[in-house]
């Protein structure tokens, strides 16, 4: 199932979608759903067209949790080191946006970069998770760009501002809760050129590895989201540009960078 967040008429909502395509296509519709999607829900059947609403970021997280350099040839292109465990950093839920939001473009930066990810969504609060357990605590998966002020990560020691600044966490368009993650195509595209291409089953740390490490450190709660790594061939954004993340099976999200303020 699709679970999308969006807003009509000033309300905020979650709803099912229904149809075919990967964005606001023709004939995609949202079944309100009662609730929230956590636990067990009801859909309402109240129906309502996909293009007439705004899509929001698919989740609230708590945390973001981000895992880096997790595909050997993206450490590579940047000449780092492949790490032995898994590499933790965090986005700061004010770096979340939704498909069709605007990137605004840092004073600070003038090398911005994309960084397609498979993205992780917590279903429950859980600790110290086991490894047989992992699946019973996902709630499913989103499209994720890790967006990254490069200039401001090769010179500052930790990543807090290069990863961290306002809008540099696009997620959706929505979470699909039926998929098996371990081999996907990922691809991001920069004004409909492409500019990476992988697949999941070239991670170094699996989906298990990551929230079994990140677990036994801290709680995660229904909402969290997991930031998996990227493939080879990040590259710079613009002010104008349009990127645009596919992961097969769930969908694509797309961006605009515009100047900020």
């Amino acid at each position: 199932m699709r679970i999308a967040r969006f807003s009509i008429d000033g309300n905020v909502a979650f709803g099912a979608v229904e149809g075919e395509g990967t964005g606001n296509a023709a004939g995609l519709v949202l079944d309100i759903i009662k609730g929230i999607p956590y636990a067990d829900f009801e859909l309402s059947g109240t129906k309502v067209p996909l293009s007439k609403v705004r899509l929001l970021p698919p989740v609230l997280p708590n945390k973001v949790v981000a895992f880096g350099r997790n595909y050997a040839e993206h450490a590579a292109e940047l000449g780092n080191e492949v790490p032995d465990a898994p590499f933790a950093f965090f986005k700061p839920t004010t770096s979340v946006i939704g498909s069709g939001d605007a990137i605004e473009y840092p004073s600070f930066s003038s090398e911005l970069h994309h960084e397609a990810e498979l993205a992780v969504v917590i279903g429950r609060m859980c600790r110290e998770v086991p490894r047989e357990r992992v699946k019973d605590v996902i709630f499913g998966y989103t499209c994720a760009n890790d967006v990254t002020a490069r200039d401001v990560q090769k010179r500052e020691k930790q990543w807090a501002r290069a990863k961290g600044f306002d809008t540099s966490c696009p997620l959706g368009p929505w979470v699909e809760t039926d998929l098996d993650p371990s081999d996907l195509t990922i691809q991001a595209t920069v004004n409909g050129d492409q500019r990476q291409l992988g697949r999941t089953s070239e991670m170094i740390h699996s989906i298990e590895d990551l929230i079994v490490n990140i677990s036994d450190a801290m709680t995660l709660l229904p909402g969290d989201v997991i930031l998996t790594g990227t493939p080879a061939g990040v590259g710079p954004l613009n002010i104008g540009d349009e990127v645009a993340v596919t992961i097969e099976g769930i969908g694509t999200l797309t961006n605009k960078v515009i100047k900020r303020g």
